[in-house]
């Protein structure tokens, strides 16, 4: 049989339903390719083979019973270790939660359970989802299985990394700035960011509450939907949660057509500060959906180039205050608790050796936004920029149905590079960051290599707020009309580990 590591996910679960393989025999061959490889790429941060495997044979035995058993069920997942996992260690990357074994699911984790999806373990990810490289994780970097010496991306590089290794078909991520996207752009994977609240943030460790929002990280567009499907739908538990009918995207993703679609290209998404290469397969993708039947406009949303420095002023004010319950009284780590030091000076010292560099930056950078004297300066300021942006894509979405630019400006950086420069790490999420901040949908979908460095790039497409269906239907096109046009995926083109 084909090695199973190499299977898509719809392609894994008819093995599994048909009794081609079990799914043990799927999860053991997953298992045994992170023994093998995970050493060099370090994308997990908590292998659970024994969850694993019981999750597998519980799926095996439902299926010898006759039971109607899920679409994805019996398929290998890695979970970003910012979810919260009953029985297994969540860390979110930082040392302020080693060890934290959690009493409850969050409610994607028991929604991926209950479809028969199998966790692997917990990957790696910057701290607290506070970065664009996964060189923050307090348990060292993930390498980019196309190049070991490049950063995955971040925060959720530790997922996107597994996909791109084929150390597991499926994985999920959170996009706060572009985590999800970004790292599926510069891995060659498929990354989807849902509309704000599609998804459930109940038991997701927050970074920045109207921000961040998890999704599907996958090897393929349908594969993409799939996921989504699973893990999408209203929680009464997350007061966020949109209570809506899920998007029809697996259909969508089924039936990839942009034939008559008007796209809109983001007049402000290029030009100084973006790799050549990127550009070029940009441009080769924009031209390529209109061979495909698009009628192509050229979209200026000017509010755009206000989206970093707005961010990075809502996104460390929202994270001072949820980091604040670390504070060494109720879980987690705690230093210099001997009797002779006040709570605060407890506190003091637990922070200070529980959070990394890039972490205290934006607490620091977030208490003083919401400073007194400093609130409407900065903090109320930055929200206004908020609201032209989502006025910006109201008037682009009145003329288009969905828009497209690169993902991110350049392709994989090497590790170390920018880490002493932060500015300069988070200009990888330039393009990614305004639709976080006006809460609508995007996905990241491969479209080629750049000439220069031969690494991947990724095509972005944005659409408004419950029409994640549209993402789909113009991402199988793109994949489709691609992958025909190179013969084979894009990852096949990765070197072997």
């Amino acid at each position: 049989m084909t090695d199973l590591t190499r299977l898509t996910a719809a392609e894994t679960a008819d093995v599994v339903a048909t009794g081609k393989a079990s799914a043990v025999e799927v999860a053991q061959a997953h298992l045994d390719r992170i023994g093998a490889v995970d050493e060099k790429v370090h994308a997990f941060l908590h292998v659970d083979t024994e969850g694993a495997l019981d999750a597998a044979r519980a799926v095996d035995e439902r299926r010898a019973k006759g039971e109607k058993l899920g679409p994805l069920a019996g398929v290998p997942l890695a979970l970003k270790d910012i979810f919260t996992t009953k029985g297994i260690p969540t860390t979110v990357g930082s040392k302020i939660l080693e060890g934290w074994i959690p009493p409850y699911d969050a409610t994607v984790t028991k929604r991926l359970k209950d479809a028969g999806i199998v966790i692997l373990g917990k990957t790696n990810m910057d701290e607290f989802a506070m970065g664009s490289s996964t060189e923050n994780s307090a348990y060292g970097p993930t390498g980019n299985p196309w190049d070991l010496t490049r950063i995955p991306g971040g925060s959720g590089g530790g997922s996107s990394a597994a996909l791109a290794s084929y150390q597991a078909p499926l994985a999920i991520g959170t996009d706060t700035g572009g985590s999800i996207r970004q790292p599926a752009a510069v891995t060659g994977t498929v990354g989807v960011k849902p509309t704000y609240g599609g998804v459930s943030r109940y038991g997701m460790v927050a970074f920045s509450s109207s921000l961040d929002q998890g999704g599907p990280c996958a090897r393929t567009v349908l594969d993409a939907a799939l996921l989504h499907e699973a893990i999408a739908g209203h929680d009464p538990l997350d007061s966020t949660s949109i209570d809506a009918p899920v998007p029809a995207v697996v259909e969508a993703a089924r039936n990839g057509n942009v034939k008559g679609m008007r796209i809109g290209v983001v007049k402000e998404f290029g030009g100084e500060g973006y790799q050549a290469g990127v550009m070029q397969r940009f441009n080769e993708s924009v031209e390529l959906l209109r061979e495909l039947g698009a009628e192509i406009v050229e979209i200026s949303c000017p509010s755009f180039k206000l989206a970093l420095p707005a961010y990075y002023l809502i996104a460390p004010s929202e994270a001072s205050s949820n980091l604040a319950r670390f504070d060494a009284m109720r879980y987690g780590l705690r230093v210099g608790d001997d009797g002779t030091k006040s709570a605060e000076e407890v506190t003091a010292l637990t922070r200070e050796a529980g959070f990394g560099d890039e972490v205290k930056r934006r607490i620091i950078l977030g208490t003083y936004a919401l400073s007194s004297g400093y609130y409407d300066a900065y903090y109320g300021s930055a929200q206004k920029v908020r609201t032209l942006i989502s006025r910006d894509f109201e008037a682009a979405f009145g003329t288009v149905d969905v828009l497209v630019s690169p993902t991110t400006p350049t392709t994989a950086f090497p590790i170390g590079e920018r880490v002493d420069d932060p500015m300069a790490m988070y200009l990888a999420d330039l393009c990614t960051i305004p639709s976080n901040l006006a809460g609508n949908a995007a996905m990241s979908v491969p479209c080629g290599l750049a000439p220069e460095d031969g690494l991947p790039v990724g095509l972005q497409i944005i659409a408004p707020a419950m029409a994640d269906d549209r993402l789909y239907r113009v991402g199988a096109a793109v994949e489709a009309a691609f992958t025909g046009r190179w013969g084979h995926p894009l990852l096949e083109e990765a070197p072997a580990l």
